[in-house]
């Protein structure tokens, strides 16, 4: 008897996990240069569902990938110039790769069009819209331009900026991101009448009742960012479907052996 419970608990655990999707967090981080076409190309070599990528607009009107809103920690400290206050053409000129190893000397800060170009059929781009929504119709024409619009997945911390976002495309997932638990029952209840498909939350602040919230008012709960196979595991048995990660083959590969 106690060999066909554990035979069962296993054939959960594996159904649960082959349901779980492994999102790469500034593509596969862990090994290169975040948020670059490297990045994301490796994201895909090692098998994410998805590649998440942050966009922000610079001062001629450009979306381009980076996670801060200036170039002094990618560019290991040898320039600082603010995104919004910079010309596309200028931020290009900058290696972002050298400072994570010397074989990415060389790698660009990149438009958000070279980075739909990477996405694999049937798989998704997590765009982390970093700036408000004034952003909005320069991502909506490069998007459109790109032919796989049905292949975007947008989040973002500003609430407005979701909603707007959800608005302008209304056919996308959209999720709120949140790391706080305060008011979040509420937030949620105003997502779900907005029309968002769920909240991405720091997996510190994910426990049963938030899932069963979210589970009664039909929305997902996306988490970031999980490097621990143990609390990817956790994640997975509360209901979360997607699971942000520098390390997406890796932290699949040893959930398995949990």
């Amino acid at each position: 008897m106690r060999s066909l419970i554990t035979i069962l608990l296993i054939s959960i655990s594996m159904g649960l996990l082959a349901q779980q999707k492994f999102i790469a967090h500034r593509g596969a981080s862990y090994l290169a240069p975040e948020n670059t076409v490297a990045s994301a190309n490796l994201g895909w070599e090692l098998g994410a569902d998805a590649v998440e990528i942050d966009v922000y607009l610079t001062k001629d009107n450009r979306v381009m990938a980076l996670h801060d809103k200036d170039t002094k920690r990618t560019t290991g400290g040898k320039r600082n110039l603010a995104i919004k206050d910079t010309p596309s053409l200028m931020l290009r000129d900058l290696d972002v790769g050298s400072w994570k190893d010397a074989k990415y000397k060389g790698e660009k800060i990149p438009f958000i069009s070279e980075l739909i170009e990477t996405v694999p059929d049937g798989k998704n781009l997590v765009v982390e819209i970093k700036t408000g929504s004034e952003i909005l119709p320069h991502l909506k024409r490069e998007i459109e331009k790109s032919g796989k619009l049905d292949q975007m997945i947008f989040i973002c911390f500003g609430w407005e900026t979701i909603l707007d976002t959800k608005k302008e495309f209304p056919n996308n997932k959209c999720y709120w991101l949140s790391s706080s638990k305060q008011g979040l029952k509420k937030k949620m209840e105003e997502a779900a009448a907005a029309g968002l498909e769920g909240v991405n939350l720091n997996y510190k602040i994910i426990d049963g009742e938030v899932v069963q919230n979210a589970k009664e008012l039909n929305l997902e709960v996306l988490t970031w960012t999980v490097n621990d196979p143990e609390i990817a595991k956790r994640m997975t048995e509360l209901g979360v479907t997607g699971i942000t990660t520098d390390r997406p083959k890796w932290l699949k590969e040893e959930m398995k052996k949990l």
